[in-house]
């Protein structure tokens, strides 16, 4: 019988997502067995301090793809969003199963966005998020909240925080949804690229495995997470710059929604394209060259700038 080895970081989420991944690879594939290895990360590690502040090139999955390089795993299993969009060398992405609805959601003691209080304490990790509601709810206070799902839920019903901010896909993926407070328009926030995906990440010189988990590809997410990953790597994003894009497909075709934020949501500048599924990676760099047009270089020059060591207004 053949045997995958499948790698993963060891929070409930992650190896609920990592459980799952080998079930759909034993489900498809009835010879095979696959086995669950647990590999912590930089980004499991490091909890008291901001992603922004640390950067987040690999930070959840440096370690996992070192083994997965060195042929101590077979497959890992990411969150999209946490993978770089500038692939590290000799990896793939084997499969990119059907997505979970990418939406963030609102969980709170003092009920939904609009009607908490002014000065009222928000919790959230993402800049991306901290900037979009304050576009809208400049009164709020956003300040950080890092640690795994549980541990953020826990500091709400503490009273640590009025309200937080999550994906909704995890909590689903958990079974956790049955509290959330409001499922957040797309046109209050917009998701990160590729958040509600998961990415089943292989070596490329691998074709046993490739042909294993390639069962478990989904084309319409495939292409929508190609073209919202071609924007942020054209645009040079991650965890710490405020960027959003979503795609969603449909019938072959694609619809690009992407934005660019400055810190304190004040600025934001939107940008909607359309192509085909086919031109995924080239309808994500379109749409990133019409952001930049309309001024988002300007406003991710200032959100380096405040975001370097130096930088005065740092967050």
């Amino acid at each position: 019988m053949v045997e995958i080895a499948v790698g993963t970081r060891g929070s409930v989420l992650a190896l609920t997502q990592a459980n799952w991944v080998a079930d759909e690879i034993k489900r498809n594939n009835p010879e095979v067995r696959t086995r669950i290895e647990i590999i912590r990360t930089t980004g499991d590690k490091i909890l008291d301090t901001p992603l922004s502040k640390i950067g987040d090139k690999g930070l959840f999955v440096k370690e996992i793809e070192a083994a997965l390089a060195d042929g101590r795993i077979d497959a890992a299993v990411h969150s999209m969003k946490d993978l770089p969009s500038d692939m590290a060398e000799g990896l793939a992405i084997g499969a990119v199963p059907p997505r979970v609805d990418p939406s963030d959601v609102l969980l709170s003691n003092k009920g939904r966005l609009f009607d908490l209080p002014p000065g009222a304490k928000i919790g959230s990790s993402s800049l991306r998020r901290k900037a979009q509601i304050l576009h809208v709810r400049p009164d709020l206070t956003i300040e950080d909240l890092r640690g795994n799902l549980d541990t953020r839920i826990r500091r709400l019903e503490s009273g640590d925080y009025d309200a937080i901010i999550l994906a909704y896909a995890g909590l689903y993926r958990l079974k956790w949804d049955g509290n959330i407070a409001e499922r957040l328009p797309h046109e209050i926030c917009l998701p990160a690229a590729g958040q509600g995906a998961l990415a089943v990440e292989i070596r490329k010189n691998d074709p046993r495995t490739a042909g294993i988990v390639g069962k478990l590809d989904d084309q319409g997410t495939r292409a929508a997470v190609t073209a919202e990953r071609a924007l942020l790597s054209l645009l040079g994003g991650g965890c710490q710059v405020p960027i959003a894009a979503l795609a969603v497909e449909n019938e072959g075709n694609l619809t690009l929604n992407a934005l660019v934020a400055s810190l304190d949501g004040s600025e934001i500048v939107r940008a909607e394209e359309n192509g085909n599924i086919a031109d995924a990676a080239a309808l994500g760099e379109r749409t990133a060259n019409l952001l930049l047009d309309k001024g988002a270089k300007d406003i991710l020059s200032k959100v380096r700038q405040d975001l370097s060591p130096t930088g005065m207004g740092a967050a």
